[in-house]
């Protein structure tokens, strides 16, 4: 007489919840990151920050990317992302010190 082989097996579902909700969350942020532009809000986000630093810091610097449309501003994330690596590194070279004040 042959033998049956028996397969049981369980799900966690908190632990399959979980797992699903950080691939949920990882695919919305591979989309936000996609986009092209930023919001001042988006931006803030991005560089974590708050408006009125970035506006002291970066928005008197014609060579940062930003435009304003209206009453809004609109910055090209992968310009953003270029400039703030050059940025950070001239920074650190002088010193590694940001006064803002």
């Amino acid at each position: 007489m042959a033998e049956k082989n028996i397969i049981d097996f369980s799900l966690n579902e908190e632990g399959l919840k979980e797992l699903y909700q950080k691939e949920v969350q990882k695919y919305l942020k591979k989309i936000e990151m996609e986009t092209m532009l930023m919001d001042s809000k988006q931006l803030c986000k991005m560089l974590n920050l708050s408006w009125p630093t970035i506006e002291k810091l970066f928005l008197n610097d014609p060579n940062f990317p930003s435009i304003r449309i209206g009453k809004k501003w609109a910055f090209n994330r992968k310009e953003v992302q270029t400039y703030i690596d050059c940025w950070f590194s001239d920074i650190r070279e002088k010193g590694g010190m940001v006064s803002i004040y």
